[in-house]
């Protein structure tokens, strides 16, 4: 008996596992745009109402993202911080202790040191660059690990398999925000991981037109999940799913165009005069690039550049711009730029970033699919203001 290769990923984003068709089938999922299912009368089947995440269009990008991460099962949910929200909640009860990287969205960090501290939750933020930092910060309540692979907003890399293996020996769940990534570039569950979670916004949506969130693991982990997702109200709508089906379609596609403009742009600034640093993993002065370069597929289209100038010389570049938008989020086919001291990380006080390396000269540029000479062409102008 002939064996079948398994399939590559950009198979698995267009179709899923795949499945026969009927004749005259539709080749694409239809929207069931609707809140409610017909019952059957006396049946104890499983109950079809979107609220419980089931509705044919939450499942069919849920199986499809399960494939692609080589998870059990995944689930897509309102928002990205929804599902970083509610995959720590599947495992974490008050009184519990969680030990995070300290190099993370500044949203996630609201959540952890605000909200979860409510909840009974305690939190403790460690630098990941120091050696034995989450051995250190365990203690007799800790449940879990949480990092970015990636890191928001200056792209340092984090070595997965050791801090899996501290997990693994210590019985703790070790959850990973894959966002910048995408499972085109690494797969976290491949390395160690117990739970991946995804900004959807971001590249695995790569249109910039919805705002959902995913959560990928065990069978147990993600029904935990959608029981909570009921409970709090953060069901998926049908058509924001079948957007993001759409998407999905593309991503493989999608993310070799991010990686190659990413890296063609992030090696251009790094020779202008104007511009002091730039964070990129691909590059090879990149204190993570031994890292990256072992770890994933591509480095990804997100690049950090320090201005020189400072704040008011990175406010007359983003008004030269004529094809990047100042816009933030991430990910879409269109070239986004972002100040984090305004958006991701903006809760910091101004001494807090330039701790963290995010001067008021940093920006972050999310490079989209266009010709990146025409991309590299509009921050040349942009810069000789």
């Amino acid at each position: 008996m002939t064996r079948r290769k398994a399939l590559g990923l950009s198979t698995k984003a267009v179709h899923g596992a795949p499945h026969h068709h009927l004749d005259h089938a539709p080749v694409t999922t239809p929207v069931y745009q609707t809140s409610t299912f017909v019952n059957p009368v006396g049946q104890s089947e499983e109950v079809l109402y979107t609220r419980y995440g089931n509705n044919p269009n939450q499942v069919e990008i849920g199986d499809k993202l399960a494939a692609l991460e080589g998870a059990e099962r995944a689930l897509f949910v309102a928002s990205g911080m929804g599902a970083t929200a509610l995959a720590h909640l599947a495992v974490l009860r008050p009184g519990d202790h969680l030990v995070s990287s300290a190099w993370i969205y500044g949203g996630t960090r609201q959540l952890f040191t605000e909200q979860f501290t409510q909840l009974g939750i305690e939190v403790t933020l460690i630098d990941p660059s120091q050696k034995r930092a989450f051995k250190n910060a365990i203690r007799k309540n800790t449940r879990a690990f949480f990092v970015e692979m990636i890191t928001n907003p200056l792209m340092r890399v984090l070595d997965l398999a050791p801090i899996a293996k501290l997990a693994q020996s210590q019985g703790l769940a070790l959850l990973v925000d894959s966002t910048f990534a995408s499972p085109v570039n690494c797969r976290p569950l491949e390395h160690g991981a117990d739970v991946v979670i995804h900004s959807v916004t971001k590249y695995l949506n790569g249109h910039s037109d919805l705002i959902a969130g995913a959560v990928a693991g065990t069978e147990a982990l993600v029904e935990e999940v959608r029981h909570l997702m009921q409970v709090w109200g953060q069901a998926l709508d049908p058509h924001a799913a079948w957007l993001i089906e759409r998407g999905m379609k593309t991503l493989a596609l999608r993310m070799e165009r991010h990686n190659a403009n990413g890296l063609a742009f992030a090696r251009w600034a790094a020779g202008h005069d104007q511009i002091s640093a730039v964070h990129y993993p691909g590059l090879e002065d990149h204190p993570d690039h031994t890292i990256a370069k072992r770890l994933l597929a591509g480095y990804g289209g997100m690049v950090g550049l320090e201005v020189k100038g400072g704040a008011r010389r990175v406010e007359r570049m983003l008004r030269r711009l004529r094809l990047a938008y100042h816009a933030p989020s991430l990910g879409g086919v269109e070239t986004l730029v972002s100040e984090p001291r305004l958006t991701s990380h903006a809760s910091l006080t101004p001494a807090e970033r330039q701790a963290q390396g995010i001067p008021d000269g940093f920006v972050r540029v999310s490079l989209g699919v266009e010709d990146v000479d025409d991309l590299i062409a509009d921050f040349e102008h942009a810069l000789a203001a």
